[in-house]
């Protein structure tokens, strides 16, 4: 059974599991797991020549590098809380315009209204403060800058309910409605809700990936 805990102490307990995973080999297999969907969202952004992106939790930077290679002008950030996470995705990554930065989100030295694109996967249900976490986003977006998170853990995908007593760390389990709620009072316009399915491997079996699928919310700053 969860306990409570303090917001420090699930912050460990979220950077010491992602930690593990990454020393484990599992930071390419999110990748190649993740990918098929975080491209769809990623490709919503539309980012351009001359914008700052940013990848709340970005793992070992697969999006980062995406965002690096769409221009060189491009300024691509990822924020990680695990040293090892980050760690692999500076090994990885060999673009100039690709930077990574170890530390929690939200993270104070993040100049407000300083990226014009704001990229998450798999992240904010883990946020001890969730309002804080989207309302911090909201403040970093630029006028008319884009934000797109993509959560597998919500109600909808019951598939996904045990997922915090299988990894031991507490987690916000919100409904899409809901979801499109929290971004609403955090000062974003919620642009697009939809559900994004990973292709099936051959022989494989059908399941919530391609069922139910990733819940998908893009929202932008107004202008």
């Amino acid at each position: 059974m969860l306990v409570p805990m303090t917001d420090s102490t699930r912050v460990d307990q979220v950077r010491d599991l992602f930690d593990a995973w990454a020393e484990a080999g599992r930071a390419e297999g999110m990748e190649r797991g993740h990918g098929p969907t975080a491209r769809q969202a990623f490709e919503r952004l539309g980012l351009k020549e001359g914008q700052r992106y940013l990848d709340v939790g970005c793992g070992n930077g697969y999006t980062v590098r995406w965002a690096a290679q769409t221009h060189p002008s491009v300024q691509a950030f990822g924020i990680d809380v695990s040293e090892k996470m980050v760690a692999r995705a500076r090994q990885l990554s060999s673009e100039p315009n690709a930077r990574f930065i170890h530390a929690p989100f939200p993270l104070s030295m993040l100049r407000p209204g300083s990226f014009s694109a704001i990229f998450s996967m798999e992240v904010f249900y883990y946020l001890p403060d969730l309002a804080a976490g989207l309302s911090n986003v909201a403040s970093l977006l630029e006028p008319g800058g884009h934000f797109v998170c993509i959560v597998d853990y919500y109600a909808e995908n019951t598939a996904s309910h045990s997922w915090p007593t299988d990894v031991g760390v507490q987690m916000n389990l919100l409904s899409e409605s809901a979801w499109r709620e929290a971004m609403e009072a955090a000062g974003l316009e919620v642009i697009e809700q939809a559900r994004l399915f990973s292709p099936l491997a051959d022989g494989a079996e059908p399941d919530w990936k391609q069922e139910v699928g990733s819940l998908m919310t893009l929202a932008h700053r107004a202008s």
